[in-house]
């Protein structure tokens, strides 16, 4: 007789292989799934657990994420995910990367976690060249050969640099990619490729990029599907024509449910979980909502230990009472119930020592963020203006008109928002650059972050010059965050004093305080579906069209640099 350590009885089993659910039993045996089978005879169990006719569903595999993104650490993304069925991610911690180079990074992801984290290298730090942002780190072919050899990274995190990916020099992007192929000639190269078409996505697919997980329509995920590409559906791309055409043409082995970047706000009511009861309530069968989040992202990624409820494959799982709901009972890691896994919600004493007190940044007065122009004394300017949209992190290159009196010029006039980002890794005597933005703060108020994408220099927006000057020393003072001020009070703040971009407390607390923000933000006028990534992303040099560096302006297709004044 054969002893295990649990048999489940009384499920309904889903079985990937056959995309269907089977009344069958389950038995663990050292944390992996032994014999599944409508009878187990000979099998003496530990421990047995009768469902009632519950339902029983592999661990959610998310192929695409960035634990620093969701400003946390590992420790607390694990303990607060695997509630949520999540029992492996694949993380590409670029922004820590950016901030404090390779160490940082091995730093970071060194850290115990309940969940099992694989990582994806990061590909682009800096996103575009030394010579349009400043970071604190930088990734090289020496860099990639060295984390190659860790075998928890799994693949090349996502591609961004489309200019120097399709150049016909011999870039750098390029040679990292050579080095994959060459040591791993298999493993999954993760692009950034939004709403490239027609030539330039085969420039990109003939570059070696595999994988994309940007903002979606129908029209793209049939281009990019019928060219061999893999397709990452986060939430922003979870819309009526993306999901009818994933069904209509029977996609389901080309695509997955990824996170991607996950608020802190929004963690306290789900992880991709949510995504999977999104696809449901759009028209997914549930069955093909949970495969495309289990065993083709583990396939994808070529886990094949796990995403899948068979023998020899890892023991995760989660209970559900209601399949359409997707309500979870409870969460199985290695075999052994979350609630047993998980016995706390404290602070993380997580601290790495090359990403503390890592804002070096001079303190701005009221005189510095005077906006001059030496292009006439008095008159007018063409301005090129960052336009926010109220979707997604694209922006618009506008232009407008602007009064000038004595070289100063009135931007307030024209409702617009001062932004300025500076460097603050103190390479660079903290020099900063400024924009001018429409559609962003409307109210009397002011926003700021050194959580800015990818570079994560210091960036403040605002209306009132008092709050942005508020807020900038006290982003130096704490060592980075997230706040916002309405006049010139600061009233809602989020420290995040690791690398200026990860917070240690309990993701409750970071939840509320990140909610915070984002209340505030609403309620000075900010409009977009995601205020938060939309507001830090105005520094993604690789998100279309117009976006800011502490280097300046700059078009993000051709990296061309734009003067923030023409006559």
């Amino acid at each position: 007789m054969t002893e295990v350590d649990l048999i489940i009885k009384n499920a309904h089993v889903f079985n990937v292989y056959l995309r269907k659910f089977l009344d069958t039993q389950v038995s663990i045996k050292n944390g992996k799934f032994y014999w599944i089978n409508k009878e187990l005879p000979n099998l003496k169990a530990k421990k047995i657990i009768d469902l009632q006719g519950k339902y029983l569903i592999p661990g959610f595999v998310d192929a695409h994420m960035h634990i620093d993104s969701s400003m946390t650490t590992p420790k607390i993304m694990g303990e607060t995910i695997l509630k949520y069925g999540t029992t492996t991610i694949v993380a590409d911690d670029h922004e820590v990367t950016n901030v404090a180079g390779i160490k940082g990074l091995k730093e970071f992801i060194n850290e115990d976690s309940p969940i099992d984290i694989f990582f994806g290298i990061p590909s682009s730090v800096p996103s575009t060249n030394p010579q349009m942002e400043t970071t604190g780190g930088k990734i090289g072919v020496t860099e990639v050969k060295e984390l190659l050899k860790d075998p928890r990274f799994i693949c090349l995190g996502e591609v961004m640099n489309f200019k120097d990916l399709t150049s016909d020099k011999d870039t750098l992007i390029k040679k990292i990619i050579n080095t994959c192929h060459q040591t791993k000639p298999t493993m999954p190269i993760e692009g950034h490729t939004p709403a490239y078409h027609d030539e330039d996505l085969a420039k990109i697919l003939y570059a070696g990029v595999t994988t994309d997980h940007t903002q979606q329509t129908g029209d793209l995920v049939n281009e990019k599907i019928r060219n061999g590409m893999f397709v990452e559906v986060q939430l922003k791309s979870m819309h009526p024509d993306v999901i009818n055409t994933i069904i209509d043409n029977n996609y389901f082995e080309h695509v997955a449910l990824v996170t991607d970047d996950s608020m802190p706000d929004t963690l306290l009511n789900g992880h991709l979980n949510l995504l999977v009861k999104k696809a449901i309530k759009m028209g997914m069968k549930p069955e093909d909502a949970i495969y495309i989040s289990t065993y083709i992202p583990a396939r994808h990624m070529g886990l094949c230990d796990r995403g899948a409820i068979a023998p020899g494959r890892v023991a995760d799982f989660s209970i559900l009472d209601n399949l359409k709901e997707l309500s979870i009972v409870d969460v199985y890691k290695n075999g052994i119930s979350e609630k047993e896994i998980v016995k706390n919600d404290s602070k993380d004493e997580f601290s790495p020592k090359s990403l503390t007190n890592s804002v070096t940044a001079h303190k701005l007065t009221k005189q510095d963020l005077l906006l001059k122009t030496n292009l006439v004394d008095n008159g007018s300017v063409t301005a090129n203006i960052i336009q926010i949209n109220p979707v997604g992190t694209f922006t618009n290159h506008v232009q407008k008109k602007l009064t000038v009196h004595n070289q100063i010029v009135d931007w307030k006039s024209a409702n617009l928002a001062l932004i300025i980002v500076q460097e603050r890794y103190g390479l660079n005597q903290s020099k900063f650059s400024f924009g001018l933005v429409d559609r962003g703060i409307t109210g009397d108020g002011a926003v700021g972050a050194t959580w800015a994408h990818d570079h994560h220099n210091l960036m403040v927006m605002g209306t009132n010059i008092d709050g942005m000057i508020n807020i900038q020393h006290q982003l130096i003072k704490q060592n980075g965050g997230y706040m916002v001020a309405k006049g010139k009070e600061i009233v809602a703040n989020a420290p995040l004093p690791i690398g200026g971009v990860v917070s240690n407390q309990p993701m409750k607390i970071l939840g509320e305080q990140i909610g915070n923000v984002r209340k505030n933000l609403v309620e000075l006028g900010y409009k977009n579906t995601n205020e938060i990534m939309s507001f830090s992303t105005l520094s993604l040099l690789v998100s279309p069209n117009l976006k800011i560096s502490d280097k300046g302006l700059f078009e993000v297709k051709s990296q061309k640099k734009v003067p923030l004044f023409e006559k």
